[in-house]
Parts: structure tokens; C-alpha cells; sequence
């Protein structure tokens, strides 16, 4: 009985509740970007799982990586994405005929994806534990990013705004 109370003296329960929720609840919506037959809901679904990604940052300890998740994939190529689906004057609700006749092959070829990776996962890693590292890798990170690389980064925000206002110049009907 000690021997089992030493062994989880280590675990952090409620990281790992909350690791298996944001999981569970990225996988639903992944599942969902790929099944839904609205454009719109599958970008709006493909948010959650971006979010999702964000909450795994944030429950690694690793905040600044987190922000700029949300910030670069949810703010800005999420954005992008629904301009695209605006300005292509896509057909509004659900559209038919975009299904490969084939998609149920990929249904057993996916699992067995998985099987094997798993396999492969467990067998290259086993019983091993990552070491506690704490903040250090993410704040040299953002010292660095926020330091050299803020102009070019600030740079390419006014080219993807320049994109966009182009690409609504261009669609606009006079």
C-alpha cells in the first residue's frame, strides 16, 4: 500500500483531468470540422481546436506560447480563413457532393494509423517521465521573439492586412 501512495505522490490529478477534458473535447470538435457540411461550422469548429491546443499550452506551463496560439492561429489565420469563405461567394448552408466516394476506406486506414503509432509511442517511451524544466525555455523565448524579431513580426501583420483589404478590393462589386 506505501508503495502505491509513493508512486502517485508525483501525479497531478487535476492537470490530468483537465488534459483528458481539453482532449476529449478537441477530438469531438476535430471529428466535427471533417463531418460538418457547413464551410462556416467547420471554421468555427476548427477555432475549438485551436483553443484546445491553447489550453494544452497554458496547462504546460508554457503561457506566452498559449497567447500567441490564440493571437496568430485563432486571431489572424482564422480570420483569413473567413474572409476566404466570404469573398469566394460560397453557396450559404449545407452543400452536397463534396464526399470522395471512397471515404469509408479511410476509416480502417486511420485506425490502424493510430494502432501503430501508438505502439510505437509506448514502445519507444515506455514508463518514461519528462523532467520539470519550469518557465526558463519560454521566457528566453519571448525575450528573443519580443527583442529581434518584433519589427519583422509587426512587418508581416500589415502584409497579411494588406492581403486582406486586397482581397476585398477585388471582390467588391461596384
Amino acid at each position: 500500500m506505501n508503495a502505491l501512495i509513493l508512486a502517485t505522490d508525483n501525479v497531478n490529478v487535476a492537470q490530468n483531468v483537465a488534459f483528458g477534458i481539453i482532449a476529449a473535447v478537441m477530438i469531438f470538435a476535430a471529428l466535427s470540422v471533417v463531418t460538418t457540411k457547413n464551410v462556416v461550422h467547420a471554421a468555427l469548429w476548427l477555432v475549438m481546436v485551436l483553443a484546445g491546443v491553447a489550453a494544452q499550452y497554458v496547462l504546460a506551463a508554457a503561457e506566452f506560447v498559449a497567447v500567441s496560439q490564440v493571437l496568430v492561429y485563432i486571431g489572424a489565420v482564422m480570420v483569413l480563413f473567413l474572409f476566404g469563405i466570404m469573398l469566394t461567394r460560397a453557396q450559404i448552408g449545407k452543400e452536397t457532393g463534396l464526399n470522395n466516394k471512397g471515404w469509408a476506406l479511410g476509416i480502417p486506414v486511420a485506425l490502424v494509423l493510430f494502432g501503430l503509432l501508438a505502439w510505437v509511442i509506448v514502445d519507444a517511451f515506455g514508463d518514461d517521465v519528462l523532467p520539470d524544466r519550469g518557465p526558463a525555455p519560454t521566457v528566453m523565448l519571448s525575450d528573443q521573439f519580443l527583442s529581434i524579431y518584433l519589427l519583422p513580426f509587426i512587418a508581416i501583420s500589415f502584409v497579411l492586412l494588406a492581403a486582406a483589404i486586397g482581397a476585398i478590393v477585388l471582390a467588391r462589386k461596384d
